[in-house]
């Protein structure tokens, strides 16, 4: 099976493939590979040219990075505000753009690849060589290096910027000004994993969330690994099968711990308590293991747990 990759008119929507290498003519031979639609950058009509010639699709053009110029924006599974959300990008993320329709972009998010929707007035045009995050639950972006200043922006915990230097106790950014405590050079945040979270005790639980002012259960694990410079991927069975070192059953836990469950996974402070982003208390809350086994789990009357990983750089 052959197909075309010539270049797309501008009126399609989809973007322009001129500054991908020049590739004619594509072959797809034999059954499509299984592939994690999560991370996938492919539908039946359009895909990222890196893929062309492994998984069919009716077009195939090159993405264009942009990056989030906003506090925060929700990635959706389709183009729509009441749509289901799956991720979240953070101010200065970014995002691999494919395709731009009615205000809204396809694509994937640069540093873990998820795939989804976000709404274009979110998104500016190229990337942000990020100097610093925001090591604080959330800060404020001030219009001058003054508290009495206007507010810009509310950015969360895990936000990247591009500091350009410092003006007395704040940090100008393309934003504006910042409080300079408020920021850690990217990677170096905290102690460890358990001693960044335990700073987001409370933060409320957001399906999709990762930042400091909503966040889920694998969205905690990211962000807090992202802070220490870790990258990860974004679910939490995606977590599973990349992140540490399985441990023996009769191996104690500590604290830094993975501890991974059915479409769950939190962080161990000790060797019997552990802090996660959860429905149950619809924030980041630290409970004793043996409690949230025993937490009723659709198909049994516990939660199994599937997995504990040592990280021995957390």
């Amino acid at each position: 099976m052959q197909q075309n990759a010539a270049p797309l008119p501008a009126t399609t929507g989809l973007l322009s493939t001129t500054d991908a290498e020049p590739v004619t003519r594509f072959g797809l031979n034999g059954p499509l590979p299984a592939y994690d639609k999560r991370i996938t950058p492919a539908r039946g009509d359009l895909a990222d040219i890196g893929l062309a010639g492994k998984i069919f699709a009716s077009s195939y053009v090159a993405a264009v990075p942009h990056h989030c110029v906003m506090a925060s924006a929700m990635l959706h599974k389709t183009a729509s505000q009441t749509a289901e959300a799956v991720s979240q990008l953070r101010l200065g993320d970014g995002f691999a753009v494919l395709e731009m329709a009615g205000g809204w972009c396809w694509g994937y998010c640069l540093d873990d690849g998820y795939c989804g929707y976000v709404e274009l007035s979110a998104l500016a045009r190229g990337t942000v060589a990020a100097t610093h995050s925001v090591s604080a639950r959330a800060t404020l972006i001030f219009s001058e290096p003054d508290f009495k200043a206007p507010v810009v922006m509310r950015p969360a915990m895990g936000s990247q910027l591009s500091i350009a230097g410092e003006e007395g106790a704040f940090s100008k950014c393309e934003h504006g000004y910042l409080p300079s405590h408020h920021l850690a050079a990217i990677g170096t945040a905290g102690e460890d994993i358990a001693t960044i979270a335990e700073t987001l005790i409370d933060a409320p639980y957001l399906w999709g969330g990762r930042g400091g002012d909503g966040l889920d259960c694998s969205g905690l694990v990211q962000l807090v690994l992202m802070l220490k410079g870790v990258t990860s991927p974004r679910d939490s069975d995606q977590q599973e099968a990349a992140l540490g070192k399985a441990l023996e059953e009769d191996a104690p836990l500590q604290r830094n711990d993975l501890v991974f469950f059915p479409h769950h996974v939190g962080i161990m402070l000790d060797g019997e308590h552990i802090i996660h982003a959860n429905s149950t208390a619809m924030c980041v809350s630290v409970d004793r293991l043996e409690d949230v086994v025993a937490r009723p789990y659709t198909g049994g009357d516990n939660r199994p747990i599937t997995a504990r990983k040592r990280l021995t750089w957390a």
